[in-house]
Order: C-alpha cells, then structure tokens, then sequence
C-alpha cells in the first residue's frame, strides 16, 4: 500500500475528525445536562411541554381548532424546509458538473487541503447526503403530523381509549424529533461548506456553530416573592 499516496489528505482526514469529535462532545454534553436539569434543554423542555399541551387539547375540546391549526403551521414549516432540501441537491449536483471549472476558484483560500478533485467531489457527496438526510426527516415530520390532526381531535370515550393522551403526545412528539434532526442536518452543512475552501476553514465553522448551539444556563438563584 503506497502511504505516500494519501499523505496529502492527512490535514483534511484531521480537520474532519476533530468536526466529528466536537459534535459528539456537543450531544453528550447536552445529554449530561438533560439529566441534571431538563429544563435547561430546550428540546427536551419542549418534549414535556407538548405532553402537557396534548392533554389540554383532548380534555377541552373548544381549543381544538387551535390544535390543528399549531398542527398545520408545522406542517407548512417542514414543508417549507423539505422543498428547500430538494433545491439545494439540484445545486449541489449542478457543482459536480462544473468541478473543474469551479475547485480553482474555491481552493484559492484553501492553505492547508490537499487540491485533489477527488476529494472536492467526496465534500459534495456529504452535502448531497446531509441534504437528503434532512429532506427524508422533514418528510417523515409532515407524514406523522398529519395523522396526529386527526387523533388529537378523537374524543376521549371508552370505545376509543385506544387513543390516549400517552399515546397521542408520543406520535406528537415522534414527529417533532424528525423536525429536528431535520434542522441538525442543516446545522451540519454549516462545516460541510466550510470544508470546500479548506479543512482549517470547517474546523473553525464547527467550533463557532458548536458555540452558538450550547444552552445558555441561566445560574441566577431563583427569587421568590413573598407575599402578606
């Protein structure tokens, strides 16, 4: 095995395990975190609060028009960001075809990468696979929401107890983590991008977006009013 042949891609094989590394570290941070205090994360607050939010719904049926109406919104939001999935693949693909054309032009700041058109091709096949990654969550968040319109609305009698308060913010909340996994898939273009003008480009994209991600704790004592 000729070594020499892939020592140019020594600094990129680097860059891309240290974005790996500081992602992992961000999730098991924030799972570490969800276990102390759940409510400093913000995702796993939101999934309680959408058990709390099903209840109400199914228990006062006046609010249900409110329900679909939250039920739609997110629909049309995923949508929206599905759609947009299938436009940036249409580009990306567009850029394979004009690689040699185009990687002169990128690879001028590029210092540090190597200049192989082979592994400019490699990025552009992890874009593609992030795209397609976020269009099949965000099309499984619109599927599950839709069938969650109807069960919210089904009125809590004995001979539906099949759909239970439970059992309805589970497939609520189902639907809402393909939603944002869907939405982490486009944080994770962010380094991806970056890494088509070089690998210290994408390091330095990773620990900026890894930054701006991290719940911010609030450690102001809480303060309790007390009252005559």
């Amino acid at each position: 095995m000729n070594i020499a042949k892939y020592a140019e891609y020594t600094n990129d094989l680097i860059a891309f395990f240290l974005m790996l590394v500081m992602f992992i570290g961000y999730q098991l941070y924030l799972r570490r975190l969800a276990r102390r205090d759940a409510a400093s994360v913000f995702s796993t607050a939101a999934t309680a609060a959408r058990n709390v939010w099903v209840e109400m719904i199914m228990t006062d049926h006046g609010d249900a028009l409110l329900a679909v109406q939250t039920l739609r919104n997110t629909s049309m939001a995923a949508s929206f960001l599905a759609s947009t999935a299938i436009l940036l693949m249409v580009g990306a693909l567009t850029l394979t075809g004009q690689a040699q054309s185009l990687q002169k032009t990128w690879h001028f700041l590029n210092v540090f990468g190597t200049l192989d058109p082979q592994l400019w091709l490699v990025k552009l096949l992890c874009l593609l696979l992030l795209l397609f990654y976020a269009f099949f969550n965000f099309i499984n968040a619109i599927r599950v929401t839709n069938h969650v319109g109807y069960m919210i609305t089904i009125k809590q009698a004995p001979g539906h107890a099949y759909y239970s308060h439970k059992m309805v913010a589970s497939q609520l909340n189902r639907g809402s983590d393909f939603f944002r996994v869907g939405i982490r898939a486009y944080y994770y273009l962010v380094p991806i991008i970056f890494w088509l003008f070089g690998p210290l480009y994408m390091i330095a994209a990773t620990a900026i977006l890894v930054f701006v991600l991290l719940p911010k704790i609030d450690k102001t004592p809480p303060q309790f009013i007390q009252q005559e």
